[in-house]
């Protein structure tokens, strides 16, 4: 893969890859965050042309599904797929859910994932994988390691309200990321003593930002016409589009509202447990202006990790080298 030059469509000459010949276990850790998720993509390219091979890979919801399809041998097939989404394909994978458990069905991802992935088990991948879950009933992080790859995946990334929750064993899961969205714990206790993590949440410049009362004279609260339609339905399956996109440029559909939400919670969590157990090298693609729900922007995506990858390379072969025994 090429990295492109900033306002030009002129591709860089391919770099010389970094030999790095490490004796100390690498771990890769890629973090969740829905569309931005597309970026693991050009981080595993730019890692592969470096010649820095993980020898571990954990992963939390989109974050899981990518290193899957890579340690299956299938990242070419996911990055092929993830360049041909537009708005309408996208739409046609969403099955609309009635069980009243979310909003969206997702048997047709499972189909596909299943077409790619059939019946592999964890254990059948040639390096250690791990993802993470969350329990919904008790709210315990649950580490998924051994069995089908598929349904562990999917665990992984069932969003509480966007997709059904995954019976695993008699326990239902959702999103890893509620509890762990990048999961550099699981990568020590896979025996990772360099540890690189890939953090999509890094580039939401503010949201931890506490914001003074501003004083002002126009700041008394006044009646809002749009709370007063808060309750009208959805007449039609064809304004599905309206009720996940939103139908004015400045009005959130339902997804772009519980990602949003969904967004804040995992960057606050994830500050959290970075200080705790910090990686060794963060790789921060920057994604600010991809929303959660903008899968159809991958090339974009990729890119991005791409480019970030690149800056820490370096850095990462420095390390290496210093740890070799």
């Amino acid at each position: 893969m090429l990295a492109r030059n900033a306002g030009t469509d002129e591709p860089d000459q391919q770099q010389t890859p970094l030999q790095i010949g490490h004796h100390s276990p690498i771990g890769l850790v890629l973090g969740g965050g829905a569309a931005k998720g597309w970026s693991h993509i050009g981080v595993l390219h730019a890692l592969e042309e470096a010649g820095i091979r993980p020898d571990i890979v954990a992963g939390t919801s989109i974050g899981a599904v990518v290193g899957g399809c890579y340690l299956a041998g299938q990242l070419d097939k996911l990055e092929e797929f993830a360049r041909s989404l537009t708005r309408g394909r996208l739409l046609g994978l969403l099955d609309v859910s009635f069980s009243g458990k979310s909003l969206i069905n997702g048997t047709r991802l499972t189909k596909l994932l299943k077409r790619y992935l059939n019946n592999i088990q964890i254990e059948d991948l040639d390096r250690p994988f791990m993802a993470v879950g969350t329990e919904l009933s008790t709210g315990h992080e649950i580490w998924l390691r051994k069995g089908h790859l598929v349904t562990a995946m999917q665990a992984s990334y069932a969003l509480p309200g966007i997709f059904n929750p995954v019976n695993v064993n008699g326990r239902y899961l959702v999103d890893g990321a509620l509890v762990n969205p990048v999961p550099v714990s699981l990568a020590r206790a896979m025996g990772a003593r360099i540890v690189i993590a890939v953090n999509l949440s890094s580039d939401t410049f503010g949201r931890g930002a506490i914001i003074p009362h501003a004083h002002d004279d126009d700041d008394r609260i006044r009646p809002n016409p749009e709370n007063e339609q808060a309750g009208q339905s959805v007449s039609t399956f064809g304004n599905i589009k309206n009720l996940i996109f939103g139908n004015e440029p400045n009005t959130p559909g339902i997804s772009s509202i519980m990602f949003d939400a969904y967004t804040i919670i995992q960057d606050r969590i994830t500050r959290s447990r970075l200080a705790g157990d910090p990686p060794d090298i963060t790789i921060n693609p920057r994604l600010n202006s991809i929303g959660m729900f903008d899968f159809h922007r991958a090339d974009e995506a990729i890119e991005a990790g791409y480019v970030a990858t690149q800056k820490v390379i370096r850095e990462l072969s420095d390390l290496s080298g210093d740890l070799q025994i």
